[in-house]
């Protein structure tokens, strides 16, 4: 710990508790970010006669879909009758995901009237530079991997020591726990059957696709377990199963799938899964510190393409990647996601969510593969994709961040809304 205590003062990034998140589908920031705020609002107002939630932005345009009003309903009930406004063309200043709600008392007057924000991940916040209620302790010093990777060279170490020389000890208990949670989403999803809840009536296809590929020779049965791994993680995800935020509850399956198929296919220990786990950690923790891992602030590119960029980092440590590979590998599988859309299907975490977790978890064992073929050796880098990936995504219409207005899911409306 000497290093982060002693020799830098001021700490900028939030510990991987933070990104890692384990939790109920199928929104990171559209369920388990206003379940969590309902909650608190509830304790605060036992004796409130009503409540009023307002949903604005993203929240309120794909929120059926995403089952918030259920989120939230489902908490403040057992306090009193609550009420949902919904607001899809009001945003409000600080984040697309904002929520006001209201507690209202026996004279028919609001006791409190409280503005929050669902800013990605699961993660809450009100807004506010100074005096947040959600605002959790830094413990990392350094907020670009180009400064990360610099610390590793000149110290001969990797970056899952970074993340050891700046977390308390019980992070490795943590990232246990969420591994174990990973491979139980996985081994549920490969292995349950029937449809995905919602008007689309999807069939689950992670159990089929896990049976088809015992068939086929060694290369192309890899890939077939990747993807029924991933399918198998986000189709239990969106049907409200306990998954971990990698970075987001929509791209949850993308992680799980690469460590998942590495640990099982090349005899991984738990100990070299858990260091790999804590070097995309560090890659997700990195974009969410400088730009959004939030779908309706940035689009696609911030959920799976981050997920991307994770995983192919996590892979290239697993197989012995050098510093400079690792950063590369995750160069690649954010780069190549750049420019992607929000668009679900009816507010659903489904189409095409799921199969872009699928395509992402075998781009980042790609981007793995292609990285460890270099020296490590490239034009742009990791931190520069991040401030593009930003900048993108505040230059995309708000039509397609996770609107259900624009893209895929304007093309289905008319079916969508004669099945509702």
């Amino acid at each position: 710990m000497y290093f982060c205590k002693q020799i830098i003062k001021i700490r900028i990034m939030k510990s991987l508790r933070e990104l890692y998140k384990i939790g109920i589908g199928p929104s990171s920031s559209h369920t388990m970010g206003p379940h969590k705020a309902a909650k608190i609002f509830a304790a605060r107002h036992q004796d409130a006669r009503a409540f009023e939630v307002t949903l604005y932005g993203s929240l309120a345009a794909t929120g059926k879909g995403h089952m918030t009003d259920v989120a939230i309903i489902n908490v403040l009930k057992k306090v009193a009758p609550t009420t949902i406004v919904w607001q899809p063309t009001t945003v409000l200043p600080f984040h697309p995901n904002g929520m006001v709600f209201k507690a209202i008392n026996s004279e028919g007057k609001a006791d409190e009237e409280w503005t929050v924000y669902s800013i990605g991940g699961g993660a809450l916040s009100e807004g506010k530079a100074d005096g947040d209620e959600f605002s959790t302790p830094e413990v990392y010093p350094l907020g670009t991997l180009s400064e990360i990777m610099e610390w590793c060279n000149d110290n001969g170490r990797k970056y899952w020591e970074y993340v050891n020389e700046c977390e308390d000890s019980s992070i490795w208990d943590y990232l246990k726990e969420v591994w174990e949670t990973m491979k139980q989403a996985v081994e549920r999803g490969i292995n349950t059957e029937g449809r995905l809840p919602g008007p689309l009536n999807l069939a689950r296809k992670a159990p089929t696709y896990y049976v088809k590929a015992s068939g086929y020779k060694q290369s192309l049965q890899s890939r077939g377990l990747v993807y029924a791994y991933a399918l198998a993680v986000s189709e239990e995800n969106a049907s409200g199963g306990t998954i971990v935020t990698a970075p987001t509850c929509g791209a949850c399956g993308v992680m799980p799938a690469v460590l998942y198929h590495s640990w099982k296919a090349h005899d991984m220990s738990e100990t070299r899964v858990l260091h790999a786990l804590a070097t995309g950690g560090l890659i997700g923790n990195i974009v969410k510190q400088n730009a959004s891992i939030s779908g309706a602030d940035v689009g696609c590119q911030g959920e799976v393409g981050v997920a991307c960029a994770m995983a192919s980092a996590a892979a290239c440590q697993m197989f012995g990647g050098s510093a400079s590979q690792i950063e590369y590998a995750a160069e690649m599988g954010l780069e190549h996601h750049l420019g992607m859309t929000c668009d679900p299907i009816c507010g659903l975490v489904q189409i095409p969510c799921i199969e872009r977790n699928a395509f992402a978890a075998t781009r980042a064992l790609d981007a793995n593969l292609y990285a460890a073929f270099s020296d490590g050796m490239h034009r742009v880098t990791f931190d520069r994709v991040v401030q593009v990936m930003k900048q993108t995504g505040h230059d995309i219409p708000s039509l397609y961040k996770e609107t259900s207005a624009g893209g895929l899911a304007k093309s289905f409306s008319n079916i969508i809304k004669t099945k509702l």
